[in-house]
């Protein structure tokens, strides 16, 4: 008798087409993404999905970098290494025009939308390597602001060419940007930093150079080939572009005192750094720091969103891909009533989390700046706070085999509390959003604008909109009781936007669904309590998930 036979395990997660199988990002695309791009996007899909792919995710993120801070004879030379996954990831990533190519696009074009889908397909391959492609993304927004600076480095961000190395900018095809802005003393609190900026007296470009002495506490990506910091100059803070290669060969100071072993994340090098002499070319006025990287924050924000959902999407799949191929109890899990009730729950997270991340994409392009201003914020707090209770229970979905490394949910379920720290927590972006709402008055007359759009569709979302609306309203941004409700303001104005959103560009079961069981609050606390009347929704809303 064999005691080992092998049955009733479901085949290996691989061959599906990102884009393809996944019909709400599919149907964005074709929305709000140029014709002669989504070609370019259906090949990234299919090649996000193959087992080479896959592998490389994997061996990138079970072979950590490797900080050398030192040569064998002594020299300091402050260099990570990566695995060669590591660097076929960011060769198809920067390929495929993921990072700041929108920024030279022509006006009126939908660069941003065809980036951001690109770059919600790719993050499902391996999530690491997406933060240095995001910062080189987000750079393009603030250096394009600075004719000189644009000029030197602008191109080489937006360039297809992958190509790794400490150099000087002009020998190299293409180069990728990080950042250095907090500190330990201050994190999120950026106007406490206190590494300091001293201007180069003399020479041509006296005024806009400095030397920067201090220590930054979180330098992801610290390989890259230039950095936005933000140190004291003498009229306070202030944005500066460091790069790590000098144009005469030499290296910039930029001491890496060790990366971070984080809970997950692990094929990015997030490292301290320490500045000593670091040379560096002001970007924007003296004291005008934060308003410099205003614009580059929320591009990060944004790729937050399409990272989270990206992380949503591929728990979804990989757990209908289980319940599909898995029998439970005489039929397969799939067709089991509660885990359908499961299913389709998380499905709804995950399609409103798509439509709402591309909608403010093609926001981006349309220059409706108001509305990214507040939506982004909203979105970054929302999206991102939903992905770990998503991500769980995807895993649970598995059983036993989710909470195995080698099946993915294990990867997943690390990953997704990062983007809700990243870029502000969500404590900083509740407050972010009541500060845009009670001093940006534009920016929520945008999202009402926006959520109007459906009026008179849905009697509950129209009562339920009216409510957030008023209660946005009635904020004052000076009393304490304004940052006390922050969060359930956020919360009521995500949910409004979604459900907007979901009655407007998807099917009415989807649509229903989420009516009922978001807006209406006839759900439970946990995913897959939707209410009995809803089993009819159920069978279309799995279908559509893929």
């Amino acid at each position: 008798m064999r005691t080992h036979l092998v049955s009733n395990q479901v085949p290996p997660f691989v061959g599906h087409h990102l884009l393809e199988q996944d019909r709400p990002l599919a149907e964005a695309v074709e929305r709000w993404v140029e014709p002669s791009d989504i070609d370019g996007l259906r090949k990234l899909g299919r090649l996000g999905g193959t087992a080479e792919a896959l592998e490389h995710g994997r061996l990138a993120e079970a072979n950590p970098p490797i900080l050398r801070t030192h040569d064998a004879r002594g020299n300091r030379i402050d260099e990570v290494e990566f695995h060669p996954s590591w660097h076929w990831l960011m060769g198809q990533a920067v390929g495929a025009g993921l990072t700041a190519e929108p920024w030279t696009a022509s006006p009126g074009t939908a660069a941003h939308a065809r980036r951001s889908a690109g770059f919600l397909i790719w993050s499902r391959v391996e999530a690491g390597h997406g933060c240095p492609i995001s910062m080189t993304y987000a750079a393009g927004s603030a250096l394009r602001h600075d004719a000189r600076l644009a000029s030197v480095w602008l191109p080489k961000l937006a360039s297809r060419e992958y190509d790794f190395g400490i150099r000087p900018v002009a020998d190299k095809e293409g180069a990728i940007s990080g950042m250095g802005m907090t500190e330990k003393q201050g994190g999120s609190d950026v106007r406490a930093n206190t590494t300091q900026a001293v201007p180069i007296e003399g020479g041509p470009l006296a005024g806009d150079t400095y030397r920067l002495r201090g220590h930054k506490w979180f330098c992801s990506a610290p390989m890259s080939d230039v950095f936005l910091v933000l140190a004291q100059a003498p009229g306070g803070l202030t944005c500066f572009v460091v790069p790590r290669a000098l144009d005469d060969g030499t290296r910039n100071p930029f001491a890496i005192q060790r990366l971070k072993d984080k809970l997950g994340n692990h094929s990015n090098a997030s490292s301290e750094v320490e500045l000593d002499g670091t040379w560096g070319s002001r970007l924007g006025p003296e004291g005008r720091g934060v308003r410099t990287i205003i614009d580059m924050v929320g591009a990060t924000r944004l790729d937050c969103i399409l990272g989270s959902t990206s992380t949503m999407r591929d728990a979804l799949a990989r757990a209908l891909h289980h319940a599909r191929h898995r029998q439970a109890f005489g039929r397969a899990l799939v067709d089991q009533p509660l885990m359908r009730n499961v299913l389709a729950d998380l499905a709804l997270e995950a399609e409103a989390a798509t439509v709402l991340a591309l909608r403010l994409a093609h926001a981006v392009d349309n220059g409706e700046s108001d509305l990214v201003r507040l939506g982004v914020a909203v979105g970054k707090f929302w999206v991102c706070k939903r992905t770990a209770p998503m991500v769980a229970e995807a895993l649970e979905c598995l059983g036993g085999n989710g909470y195995v490394e080698e099946n993915g949910l294990a990867r997943l379920y690390r990953e997704a509390p990062l983007n809700s720290i990243w870029e502000g927590s969500g404590n900083v972006n509740a407050l972010d959003v009541i500060r845009a709402v009670t001093r940006e008055p534009a920016s929520l007359e945008a999202l009402t604008k926006e959520l109007h759009v459906v009026r008179g569709r849905s009697a509950e979302l129209d009562e339920f909109t009216d409510s957030v609306l008023l209660q946005a309203r009635s904020l004052d941004a000076d009393s304490p009781s304004a940052a006390f409700v922050a969060r359930s303001v956020v919360e009521g104005l995500a949910l409004a936007f979604q459900a907007a959103l979901l009655v407007e560009h998807s099917p009415g079961p989807v649509a229903d669904a989420f009516l009922a069981s978001r807006v209406s609050g006839r759900r439970g606390g946990t995913f897959g309590s939707l209410p009995v009347d809803l089993a009819g929704a159920v069978g279309p809303i799995i279908d559509r998930a893929g």
